[in-house]
């Protein structure tokens, strides 16, 4: 049924839709005057179509975000064939930083018009089983963060299926896969030199979870930047974490029970930073006036206590956001009968300063 009012001419109706087409969702029109392209070729963007240059497609993606352009889901399906479904298969023991990673992964999935499946791979499970379960369900390609990034039953998993995949933040990843991470050694040998400029000789340093390569590399950072600065190394300085909050809490009573404490406490991950912290208020210690602390990552934890914690910032929801548009190109490319060699791409970390460094006291 057709509705028609009474005095109001074409032009009226036109200006009338036009003022509708404003005050509503935008559409693939306004995605393309803002990108600056024709509506075309924004549809073979959106319907992840090889046959587009790499910058267009960051344009046009800039365009979708910017005016948060979501398209028709029964328009999308009739693209059936261009469907991709990427896995995210997580196990890991920091909220704050699988927070993080959820919330990057989520976004860039959207802008790419993907289905992301996340999994828990959960401890009573083998991992390599989550994986074949994964794949037989029809997943394209898998997102490994850690620890899962490290797993060596889940890389020989993948290999032997042939499956695409992207370790995140491993400091070893095998070269068959893809891998996004940031120069963990150099990163933490930063975070040293800076504490001793300070002034601090006495660092001591927690250690991430041993199953992760990450954890090593760290403290081969730590200790290259105690050698360049020509201070032995103390073992006792050197006390072993999980990556959780537990293991934080425990790693920093051991130091601090030391006969010569530490006058600064580097941990291997902001979980572990913040137990250092509450260790030193439990001990009426004044943090950074007593107590220098810092952590790793710049997850949201680190912002959340007090004293706010110094840290390196390991970009994890750009990493994850890369990771994504990373698989979802290179599945697209093996579609369309291209399978380039695995890529493996370093992000830059920063060094973030906060409230709770000091030049130490005594």
């Amino acid at each position: 049924m057709i509705l028609r009012v009474a005095g109001k001419g074409p032009r009226t109706r036109e200006r009338r839709r036009d003022a509708q087409r404003r005050k509503g969702a935008p559409t693939i029109a306004d995605v393309a005057a803002q990108a600056g392209f024709a509506p075309m070729t924004v549809s073979r963007v959106i319907n992840g179509e090889s046959n587009v240059r790499q910058e267009t497609r960051e344009a046009v993606q800039a365009a979708i975000a910017k005016l948060r352009y979501s398209p028709n889901p029964a328009a999308r399906a009739l693209a059936g064939a261009g469907q991709v479904r990427i896995g995210l298969l997580y196990s890991n023991p920091s909220a704050a930083y699988l927070s993080e990673f959820l919330v990057g992964s989520l976004e860039e999935a959207r802008l790419n018009h993907v289905q992301l499946v996340v999994e828990k791979c959960e401890t009573s499970r083998r991992e390599d089983e989550v994986v074949r379960e994964l794949l037989a369900s029809g997943i394209d390609g898998i997102i490994l963060p850690p620890p899962l990034c490290d797993s060596k039953r889940i890389h020989s998993a993948i290999t032997r299926a042939r499956a695409l995949a992207v370790a995140v933040a491993s400091a070893s990843p095998p070269q068959s896969l893809m891998a996004i991470g940031i120069d963990d050694a150099a990163a933490a040998a930063a975070m040293t030199r800076y504490l001793l400029a300070l002034g601090h000789e006495r660092v001591g340093f927690i250690v991430g979870n041993p199953d992760q390569t990450a954890s090593s590399r760290r403290l081969e950072g730590y200790q290259s930047a105690l050698e360049e600065a020509g201070l032995p190394l103390d073992p006792a300085l050197i006390a072993q974490g999980l990556f959780t909050y537990r293991s934080g809490l425990v790693a920093s009573e051991q130091l601090l029970n030391l006969p010569q404490p530490p006058t600064a406490i580097f941990a291997s991950n902001d979980d572990m930073g913040a137990a250092a912290i509450a260790v030193a208020h439990r001990r009426h210690l004044r943090v950074p006036e007593d107590l220098t602390v810092c952590g790793f990552d710049d997850t949201e934890f680190s912002r959340s206590i007090w004293p706010e914690l110094t840290t390196i910032r390991q970009p994890i929801a750009e990493m994850s956001r890369a990771a994504v548009q990373l698989l979802v190109n290179r599945i697209r490319a093996r579609r369309a009968g291209i399978d380039d060699d695995a890529r493996q791409v370093l992000l830059s970390f920063t060094l973030v300063k906060r409230d709770s460094h000091a030049p130490p006291s005594r």
